[in-house]
């Protein structure tokens, strides 16, 4: 018998002609599967957008209003008597408010406005520190003595939070500084052009206040504090980084201890910050003895927290060199220093400096650190007068005035640490756009 007799006509089950077009139940469950999966990725990504945006608008709506300030014009006449009588008194602050109130009842007589407010009353609608500016304009041009002279004094902070719908009417039950009449000759004021918001200028180059003038406090004193910070951290951190990063990438021997440093290294860059400032607190200060609150201190804490993040970059980035680079070098008979420094090293920069910059970045924005070694128990009420005092002489920095500003009681300082938080944002962005445009314009392509 042949073989074709023998074969069972049901033992071949007829197979189903099927297009190569045609997309079967299993194709079309892992198509679905993934379409979920791009769905899931995109509303990550909607999600993240949203929270951002509502960041962003939460620091803009609150911390905008720090940078436009209520004054009040009052022209002061400069009465020879008046002022000797008030450089002679023991309490020179209160002859000086004395002053001021009588140009400022001129000022609401000639708006025709009339108000029974007595000088206590009137005196706190502006910010206290108003007798102390124009006790400074007197001395610093006496020739303007015996003259009528319009000063803009700095409005009390619940005036200026009136203006900018920080403070309402109903706030101001049980506020023993300010009350319902204060409000009503404010809106007077407003129509007669007495009262002008202007750019806080004080705001973004002045130095901090004390708890009773929120409305003079300012940034400038702990920029300038985070300014020699930062140059302190540059000028330790990239040399020691980038030749900790050249040894153990090109000389170091592959062994224990080699292996033991790359691991310590690695978990030193995921210690949490304060770790840092105890450090600093017992070596710079207990047992160094260097200043406390210095940002010379505050330098060299963050520049212990920023040599991991500067030692990984460049590591990489010297990684990132083909070895045909160094081979090259090698073969037409320079040394191994000499292919790296005059080689590898120029193009692995972009890197380098990317990495030095966001590792700066991250040490602007650091507050634990400072807390330890006091930098917020000092806050700086003058700028350093020169190059030494800007690294030895006690000051704070921008984070730590941000802290400071928070947890006090007044509304206007709450409002300006929104508004730092604004400066600091604008600073680490600056830094953020410098760290890719020089990785853009220095990049080469292999």
């Amino acid at each position: 018998m042949t073989d074709a007799t023998l074969r069972s006509p049901i033992s071949e089950p007829a197979r189903k002609k099927s297009s190569l077009l045609a997309v079967d139940a299993l194709t079309k469950k892992r198509n679905r599967a993934e379409a979920r999966f791009k769905a899931y990725g995109v509303s990550a990504v909607v999600i993240g957008l949203l929270f951002l945006v509502a960041l962003l608008w939460a620091i803009l709506s609150n911390g905008l209003g720090a940078f436009s300030q209520t004054f009040i014009q009052v022209p002061v006449r400069l009465d020879r008597t008046a002022i000797e009588a008030a450089e002679k008194s023991v309490v020179k602050t209160s002859k000086y408010r004395a002053i001021i109130n009588t140009g400022f009842r001129a000022a609401l007589s000639k708006a025709g406005i009339d108000t029974d407010m007595d000088d206590r009353g009137l005196q706190k609608m502006m910010s206290s520190g108003a007798a102390a500016t124009l006790r400074e304009f007197v001395l610093a041009n006496p020739d303007q003595i015996g003259r009528t002279v319009t000063f803009d004094f700095v409005a009390s902070s619940r005036v200026d939070g009136y203006l900018k719908g920080r403070v309402k009417r109903e706030d101001l039950v049980h506020d023993k500084n300010l009350d319902a009449a204060h409000l009503d000759l404010v809106d007077q004021m407003r129509k007669a052009d007495i009262v002008t918001k202007t750019f806080n200028w004080e705001f973004v180059l002045g130095t901090d206040a004390s708890d009773s003038r929120p409305e003079q406090a300012g940034m400038g004193a702990s920029m300038v504090g985070s300014f020699f910070m930062m140059l302190v951290v540059l000028l330790l951190s990239l040399p020691i980084g980038v030749a900790a990063s050249i040894y153990l990438e090109e000389f170091a021997p592959q062994n224990w201890f080699t292996d033991l440093i790359e691991v310590n290294i690695s978990n030193l860059a995921a210690v949490p910050s304060i770790v840092f400032g105890i450090l600093g607190l017992a070596v710079f200060i207990q047992f160094a003895h260097l200043p406390q609150s210095a940002p010379l201190v505050g330098g060299l804490v963050l520049t212990l927290m920023t040599l991991p993040t500067i030692i990984i970059s460049t590591r990489a980035s010297l990684k990132a060199v083909p070895p045909s680079i160094r081979d090259a070098a090698l073969g037409v008979g320079a040394s191994k220093m000499q292919s790296i420094f005059h080689h590898v090293l120029p193009l692995a920069m972009p890197g380098i400096l990317t990495g030095t910059i966001i590792g700066l970045a991250q040490a602007l924005g650091e507050t634990a650190p400072l807390l330890l070694i006091g930098m917020v128990g000092f806050i700086a009420s003058n700028f350093p007068e020169g190059l030494g005092d800007g690294f030895l002489a006690p000051n704070s920095a921008m984070p730590a005035q941000i802290y400071e500003w928070a947890k006090r009681a007044d509304p206007a300082f709450y409002e300006r640490a929104w508004g730092g938080i604004i400066i600091l944002l604008v600073f680490l962005m600056a830094m953020n756009i410098l760290a890719i445009v020089l990785r853009r314009r220095f990049e080469r392509r292999w």
